[in-house]
């Protein structure tokens, strides 16, 4: 992990396309604006982890539900 200290409106880069730079300090909070190629994914940390989650539990399934689904279509006309 790379630790800086960064004063308002200092930044760091990111490789050649990703800038971030200290916004603002205010009591326990930094507001950090992030430049990048619209290519990119940014995320929070939380919402990050949450969409990994809920990734992982869709992946779970069970054979019964397969054939759960099976069942309830059986009778659907197909076009």
């Amino acid at each position: 992990m790379l630790v800086l200290t960064r004063k308002s409106e200092e930044g760091f880069l990111i490789g050649d396309d990703i800038r971030v730079t200290v916004l603002e300090v205010k009591g326990g909070a930094v507001r950090l604006g992030i430049e990048a190629p619209a290519d990119k994914k940014i995320y929070r940390q939380e919402v990050f982890d949450r969409i990994c989650r809920e990734n992982e539990e869709a992946a779970q399934w069970n054979p019964s539900d397969l054939d759960a689904l099976s069942e309830s279509l059986k009778g659907v006309k197909r076009k």
